[in-house]
């Protein structure tokens, strides 16, 4: 599984806030072509987004097929699942 997580680093005094987070599942494929299934979290803090992991509180899922794994760089599966859940549009 991959998980990408969005944090806010404060210029003024260090701290790091967790913001966002975003599960991508290998569930299908071959070596080189991969299907996953991508979920975000809800919550904007670190704290409530492990819980949300825990509970399966997902705000949004989507689905991933036919990725070239090993073609493409990671980011590019990243986009794709940010856009199979309706990001970005």
């Amino acid at each position: 599984m991959i998980i990408v997580r969005v944090e806010l680093h404060s210029a003024i005094d260090g701290q790091k806030t967790e913001l966002a987070r975003m599960m991508i599942d290998n569930i299908g494929g071959t070596e080189k072509v991969g299907d996953y299934r991508c979920r975000t979290y809800r919550g904007r803090s670190g704290e409530d987004l492990d819980r949300s992991m825990f509970t399966e509180s997902v705000t949004r899922e989507g689905k991933v097929e036919g990725h070239r794994r090993l073609d493409l760089h990671v980011w590019h599966l990243v986009g794709k699942a940010l856009q199979a859940m309706g990001y970005g549009q």
